[in-house]
């Protein structure tokens, strides 16, 4: 995991370039995600936030979630009924979710970038965001079988 006080600057620094407005609560958002171990939903950053700054709207995380993840600053990963976001490996990596509790953990497995274009050339698609994903059952719901 990078250093969260450098992480948090790249973050602060890649929305100041866009001019984006940094209000308290998305200062506090943005250091919440620079400090996250895991792959926290949009919802529990929300709350997070709230707990703090209690008449901050939705829109907000979804905004700022939304502008970083446009700038590659943060990796969405897309679940049936939530979005959990990556933002301290925001490139392309692989990802493991268990089917039973939906842990989110990075995998240790490098992208061959040459199969990536291989692929490009091949269907003719641009790939702008490479997102590999494995499903199955961590090792706690394993042995809970």
């Amino acid at each position: 995991m990078p250093d969260p006080a450098l992480r948090f600057d790249e973050l602060i620094s890649a929305l100041k370039e866009r001019n984006f407005r940094l209000t308290p609560q998305r200062v506090e958002l943005v250091r919440l995600i620079a400090i996250s171990e895991g792959h926290p939903s949009a919802a529990q950053l929300y709350a997070a936030v709230r707990s703090r700054f209690p008449t901050m709207s939705q829109a907000t995380v979804y905004k700022t979630l939304a502008l970083l993840k446009d700038l590659d600053q943060v990796l969405e990963i897309d679940l049936r009924d939530d979005s959990h976001y990556d933002g301290n490996r925001p490139g392309p990596h692989p990802h493991l979710i268990c089917m039973q509790c939906n842990k989110i953990v990075d995998g240790d497995l490098e992208l061959d970038l040459s199969s990536l274009r291989k692929l490009e050339e091949t269907s003719g698609y641009q790939i702008v965001r490479p997102q590999i994903t494995f499903y199955g059952l961590c090792s706690d719901c394993k042995q809970s079988r």
